[in-house]
Parts: structure tokens; C-alpha cells; sequence
């Protein structure tokens, strides 16, 4: 006889009621039931689960061991269920997409807004996170598709150059350098700037231009994130350069976003695993993504050109 669903489902009821009428008052079942359920468990599992006194059944230390492990089981199966009732509930498809946080906050949400127009009930699962954990899932085939920075394709995936801009100048409302309809290096000269971390590959590229130039930018604050720049930009701290698609989240929320006279190129890629099976609503998210990242290429071209 081998370990059953049932046996845990009883010795599971048993420690919540305490008794054998209450654990079959849980079960919607019988008494004798309950009690042939639980010896069998014990005959099969060589323990001795509970003792009897004064009419109740009193759990021995072996039970007390063996419930921590049985919940856990019963955690997964809930899991399993609740996975099951989703991909009920998805008839029009599931798609799993993981990006840096960036990505999550600018080009997708327009994107799904995109997409939306035309697959209505399919569900997008957007997981974001920062490397090197992005590209670890990538390798591990975890999601259906992957939106980077890194031009370098993981193995078993193939990569296609979604968006390509350079980076922007984000001023504060009422800045000088708002007169210039493009900066050059120069201005930047003894100006409080806003810096991203010096382990940014993009800001490594702006100090050797900066650097090159023998311009000197006054950095007053230094954070990790787009976001957190922009945030430190808008209450008049310093100007920054950062990445075209959150320069034009910040125009659009009251800060000044002004071309530089240098090209630093800003890329995204699309990544698409290999080795997992696709998910039919893969390609018209992937027709979103161009088209979306093709109409904010285009809001960051200068009229002129």
C-alpha cells in the first residue's frame, strides 16, 4: 500500500479538528471512514500520529513533524489549481514577457495598449528584473519573449534590434539650457548634473565624452535608475542625460528633453527563445513591440531630419 491524497487529506483534518467526528464533518464524510483512513496512514508510514485522551486524539511529535511538509504539499497543489482556474480563464492565450524594470515603465505599457486594441482576453505576465537575473532566465527559457539592453543574444534564443535612439537631455522647467534647441558638450561645463551610477555602461561612454572634451559636469547626485534621475531633475537639482524612452516619459510629465550635439546610441532588443513552444499570441505582441518602438523612434526625430 503506498501513501495516498486521501491519508493527507484526513491527517490533514484531523490537526485542524482535533477529533475524528470534526475531521469528518470537514471531509463530508463518515466516521469509521476517518478512522480507516488514518490507520492505514500509520500502518503505511510506520508512525504513530496520534494518541487518544479523553475522547480527543492528541497529535504525537511524528505528527508534529510530518503536518509542516504536508501543508507545503497542499500549498502546491492549491498552486497547481489555482494555475489551472488561469489557464481556464485565458482561452485567448497567455504570454510570458520578462524585461528590465525600464521597459516595464515606458515602451510596454503602450505597447500592450497596442496589442490590446485587437487581442482582448489574452493574458500578458510581465516579469521585470535586472541583470544578470534577466539574462539568466532568458538562457533558462523561462518566458516567451525578453526585452534587453545587451546587444549580446543569449544562447538558445534568437535577438532582433528593436529600438535605436540616442540619449536626451532632461532640463528642469525654467533652466537656461532650455533656450538651446540642441546641447553641446560644452554647455554641460560647471552645471549641477544628475548622474546615473558609474558602473552604467551609458554613463561610462558620457564621462569619456566629458572627459575627451575637458568638460566638467558638477555631479550632486548619483542613483541607479531613469526614474529616480528624472525624479531628482524635476525638483530643480541638476539637469541629466539619460535614455530616449524615459526622456520622453519626462517630457510628457513637465520636464524639458533636448537633443545632445553627440551620439551615444541607446538600444533595446527582442529576444525570443528557441527552445520554448510559442505561444500563438507571440507574433501579433511582437507586431505591438515594432510598431510602438518605430512611433517612439519617430517622436524623438528632429523635424528637420
Amino acid at each position: 500500500m503506498k501513501l495516498t491524497l486521501r491519508h493527507l487529506e484526513v491527517f490533514r483534518a484531523i490537526m485542524a479538528a482535533g477529533s475524528v467526528t470534526g475531521a469528518a464533518r470537514l471531509l463530508f464524510t463518515s466516521q469509521p471512514t476517518v478512522s480507516r483512513e488514518l490507520a492505514r496512514m500509520e500502518q503505511v508510514t510506520g508512525l504513530n500520529l496520534f494518541e487518544r485522551e479523553g475522547g480527543r486524539l492528541v497529535a504525537t511529535a511524528q505528527a508534529l513533524l510530518l503536518v509542516d511538509e504536508v501543508e507545503r504539499a497542499f500549498i502546491g497543489l492549491e498552486r497547481i489549481d489555482r494555475f489551472a482556474q488561469a489557464i481556464r480563464n485565458f482561452e485567448q492565450g497567455r504570454l510570458s514577457v520578462t524585461c528590465l524594470p525600464l521597459f516595464s515603465q515606458t515602451l510596454l505599457p503602450l505597447a500592450c495598449q497596442r496589442f490590446y486594441q485587437q487581442h482582448k482576453g489574452v493574458s500578458v505576465c510581465i516579469t521585470a528584473q535586472e541583470s544578470p537575473l534577466l539574462e539568466e532566465s532568458l538562457v533558462a527559457q523561462q518566458h516567451d519573449l525578453g526585452l534587453t539592453e545587451v546587444e549580446q543574444v543569449p544562447r538558445g534564443a534568437v535577438g532582433e534590434l528593436l529600438f535605436s535612439a540616442d540619449m536626451v537631455c532632461v532640463l528642469p522647467q525654467g533652466h537656461p539650457l532650455r533656450a538651446k534647441a540642441v546641447l553641446q558638450l560644452s554647455d554641460f561645463h560647471e552645471v549641477d548634473f544628475i548622474n546615473l551610477a558609474s558602473l552604467d555602461t551609458y554613463r561610462q561612454q558620457l564621462d569619456q565624452q566629458f572627459r575627451a572634451a575637458g568638460v566638467n559636469r558638477r555631479t550632486v547626485i548619483e542613483t541607479t535608475s531613469a526614474a529616480s534621475v528624472c525624479a531628482m531633475v524635476r525638483q530643480g537639482l541638476g539637469v541629466a542625460i539619460i535614455n530616449p524612452l524615459s526622456g520622453l516619459e519626462a517630457g510628457q510629465a513637465g520636464l524639458v528633453m533636448r537633443r545632445l550635439s553627440i551620439s551615444v546610441p541607446y538600444r533595446v532588443m527582442l529576444i525570443r527563445p528557441e527552445h520554448r513552444p510559442a505561444s500563438a499570441v507571440v507574433a501579433p505582441f511582437c507586431t505591438a513591440l515594432r510598431a510602438q518602438a518605430q512611433a517612439m523612434m519617430a517622436a524623438l526625430t528632429p523635424p528637420e531630419l
